[in-house]
């Protein structure tokens, strides 16, 4: 008994001296200057901007591990990853298999025009010329091959930045299962924006409850994915409440309105790639927004001075609406928005490039009785403006004829109606 426990240490011995071995090889062979100048010239190729990998490595601990350090993707503007760790999956590693089980990526900083690149420029890889089919896109190989899809995926400290140069730095973690839908998904917003949001997810059957906490708040929802009519595609539906989140905590930095948000969503998206996601959701939201502030626009100004108005704020008891999107267009309709002598209505739309586009109708309720001022919406969400529509205008000058002050008010109302009488000549329409 003694002589076979000896030889059962001698043999884990010899595999761990032999396990140290072939990685102290691989350690030698992955720091050649051939090897690192290949990875560079292979992955620049592929991904559309030259590739800079700092120092490469094989660890043995804490557990086994493929890393790379200092990686630089040469976009405008860069995209950096301090270290980058694959850990593969040695039950299939010995079956023949190679799997990616574990995916690591550390102090990593992802510009979204530096995404977009490489999104684009693999795009066009992956179409193929006329006559030849496309190549097979990295994933798990249906046979047993080789599989690059993590199981499992850890972002430590990775910050994004968006477009307008907004950063957000979160912590995550990722499972995904089986069939390479996910599992769990937990984050933390540690910088930036959105800093001390957190959220989580799970997978119960066929369903994924989620919850955010964020603004004071919570959203909280569940999202389902099934198959879809056609053949490859998936669909994904999802029923989703927000409650007393502080809307301005939706907008950071920007301020453009403040208040305690309660809303539910609906969202609905067909699509084949998870990559499609963004174009094709669509989404309508049914919201209230409680003791709410709409900065930079004093819609009682706009309607009293009877012209163009910049600036200011309108506290508002209530405002209420419905938001509907489809990508990066977001539409407001049915808004309401009450406040003391105060009444607007009115329909908004917001363009991808954040233009806004549309009209309000504004009563004051004032000594002569109530007056309905129309007035057109633009600028940007950064930089809005409300103005009369140019039938209001007109209207407006033949009332200050008449009468300073109620008159000039009721006359826009009714220039606006005759505007919309002459089919447009006056701008009504």
């Amino acid at each position: 008994m003694v002589r076979i426990v000896k030889w059962l240490v001698a043999a884990a011995a010899l595999g761990v001296l032999l396990l140290v071995g072939v990685a102290m090889a691989l350690q030698q062979w992955l720091r050649t200057d051939d090897f690192r100048s290949r990875i560079e010239r292979d992955a620049s190729a592929a991904l559309g901007a030259p590739l800079k990998l700092g120092r490469l490595s094989v660890d043995l601990w804490p557990l086994p591990a493929v890393a790379a350090d200092d990686v630089r993707l040469l976009t405008r503007p860069p995209l950096t990853i301090g270290r980058v760790e694959a850990r593969p999956g040695w039950v299939a590693l010995l079956g023949g298999r190679l799997e990616v089980a574990t995916l690591i990526v550390r102090k990593a900083v992802l510009p979204e025009t530096a995404i977009a690149f490489v999104g684009a420029a693999m795009q066009k890889k992956v179409k193929a010329p006329a006559g030849r089919p496309a190549p097979k896109q990295a994933g798990r190989d249906p046979r047993g091959g080789t599989s690059l899809m993590p199981r499992r995926a850890v972002l430590d400290e990775v910050t994004w930045i968006d477009a307008k140069g907004l950063r957000a730095t979160v912590n995550a973690e990722m499972d995904l299962g089986g069939d390479g839908l996910l599992d769990a998904a937990t984050f933390d917003v540690v910088q930036g924006r959105f800093f001390g949001t957190k959220g989580s997810i799970r997978r119960q059957g066929s369903q994924w409850p989620l919850r955010v906490d964020i603004g004071g708040g919570q959203i909280t929802g569940n999202l389902q994915v099934q198959p879809g009519k056609a053949a490859g595609v998936l669909l994904l539906v999802g029923l989703i409440s927000t409650e007393k989140v502080e809307i301005a905590a939706l907008t950071a930095p920007q301020k453009p309105l403040t208040g305690k948000l309660q809303a539910q969503t609906t969202l609905r998206a067909e699509f084949r790639e998870f990559g499609q996601l963004a174009d094709v959701l669509r989404t309508e939201t049914r919201f209230t927004v409680r003791d709410a502030v709409l900065q930079k626009i004093d819609l009682q100004k706009a309607v009293q001075t009877i012209g163009l108005s910049r600036g200011g704020t309108t506290p508002l008891d209530t405002l209420a609406g419905t938001v509907t999107t489809q990508g990066k267009a977001v539409h407001l309709t049915h808004l309401v928005a009450t406040s003391g002598m105060l009444t607007a209505t009115g329909n908004v739309s917001i363009a991808a490039d954040k233009a806004l586009s549309g009209r309000v109708n504004v009563d004051l309720t004032a000594t002569g009785g109530a007056m309905g001022v129309p007035l057109a919406v633009g600028g940007t969400t950064d930089d809005p403006s409300v103005m009369l529509t140019r039938g209001a205008m007109v209207g407006a000058a033949l009332g200050t004829l008449v009468a300073p002050g109620a008159g000039t008010a009721a006359g826009a109302s009714a220039g606006n109606r005759i505007g919309d009488a002459l089919g447009g000549l006056f701008g009504g329409k």
